[in-house]
């Protein structure tokens, strides 16, 4: 029988998992010393302890996480899913979530739903004993469709959904909708066309009900003329803004439930010959981190999206090891702020306001 040389036993190490039995070998001690050593069980020696990581990195053995989840009854990861994980604003999300789990020692397993029940389901059971909590943003499928399939007192934080059992954390979109309609009724328009997020989206909704409501109280024109739907897409503000230009008589300014349809609504009107905001006001909603590189820059209502990921990550660490039931889970609201840039023309009727009460001069 031909005798392997060192390389050959190396290259076929590597070819397989390490176990943990010959790091035990390696090390000249047990099993369950290995274990200890590398969960942080239990006492043990320093002189053992060393001897133990330096066989487990000679052997370059990687411990098996649901193993170790057996013995320590956690993971160190959480989960975080979305409906879905294009674009700016969800990578945001992930960005302060994953920013916050770090500080913590906790990893970030991350999953989109697709706003499908089935795939919401699928998502959750591949999830399960992988993580000690969960952050689900379900706008669109709520989270009553989710529960029969959350793990027993799996400690969980919704974002922007509110649940009776569960800690969340949602956007003051109501709010941040009446702004703006403010702003723009008080720079002198009266017929603010909407392009709406989707019907059945609990952020999109609570932004309308705003936009209605402050027409309202404004004496801006009500009209469903004035409202054409969306999905928070470009394409979808691209068309919007297509449909809002035949109007007669045509509104004066845009207002879209987020800053991509009114980036696709910008593109709309520049094709059309139509200039904003001289021709045509335009507002968003979320400040995306582009939202400030277009031409015009654009007006929107800042939401501190990875704050929103942040927090919801320290409401789950909260929860995490709290076996403690609470008749009142917390339950924040982020605030949101109105950015006025150029994209609204507020900024250059302040200029022209400046240079009449200063007669022309600088």
């Amino acid at each position: 029988m031909p005798v392997s040389t060192p390389q050959q036993v190396r290259t076929r190490r590597l070819s397989r998992a390490t176990t943990i039995k010959e790091v035990a070998a390696r090390a000249g001690v047990s099993v369950a010393t290995v274990s200890r050593a590398l969960n942080g069980v239990g006492p043990i020696k320093q002189g053992t302890l060393q001897r133990v990581h330096d066989a487990a990195k000679s052997l370059r053995f990687i411990p098996h996480s649901g193993a170790r989840s057996l013995s320590t009854r956690t993971t160190h990861t959480v989960g975080l899913v979305l409906p879905d994980l294009h674009g700016e604003f969800f990578s945001e999300v992930i960005r302060g979530a994953d920013l916050a789990a770090r500080r913590h020692g906790y990893h970030l397993l991350v999953s989109g739903s697709h706003n499908n029940r089935n795939d919401m389901t699928a998502v959750l059971r591949a999830m399960r004993g992988r993580v000690d909590g969960l952050m689900l943003m379900t706008p669109e499928l709520g989270v009553d469709a989710v529960l029969d399939e959350l793990p027993h007192q799996m400690p969980v934080v919704t974002v922007n959904a509110e649940a009776k059992h569960f800690s969340s954390i949602t956007i003051d979109n109501y709010g941040g909708a009446q702004t703006v309609v403010r702003h723009l009724a008080g720079i002198g328009h009266k017929r603010i066309a909407f392009i709406c997020g989707p019907s059945a989206n609990a952020d999109a909704a609570e932004r309308s009900r705003g936009y209605r409501d402050a027409c309202q109280h404004n004496g801006v024109v009500c009209s469903t003329s004035l409202e054409v739907g969306g999905d928070f897409s470009e394409a979808a503000g691209y068309a919007a803004a297509m449909k809002m230009i035949e109007l007669s008589p045509r509104p004066t300014a845009i207002f879209a439930a987020n800053d991509a349809m009114a980036i696709g609504a910008l593109f709309a009107l520049r094709e059309s010959g139509i200039s904003v905001p001289e021709g045509m006001a335009l507002v968003g909603f979320d400040d995306i981190p582009i939202a400030r590189y277009v031409t015009p820059r654009l007006t929107t209502v800042a939401v501190a999206i990875a704050e929103l990921g942040r927090r919801a990550f320290e409401l789950l660490h909260q929860s995490i090891g709290n076996n403690k039931t609470s008749r009142r889970p917390p339950r924040e609201t982020l605030a949101t702020t109105l950015v006025v840039r150029e994209s609204c023309g507020a900024m250059a009727a302040a200029a022209k306001r400046n240079r009449r009460s200063t007669g022309g001069k600088s």
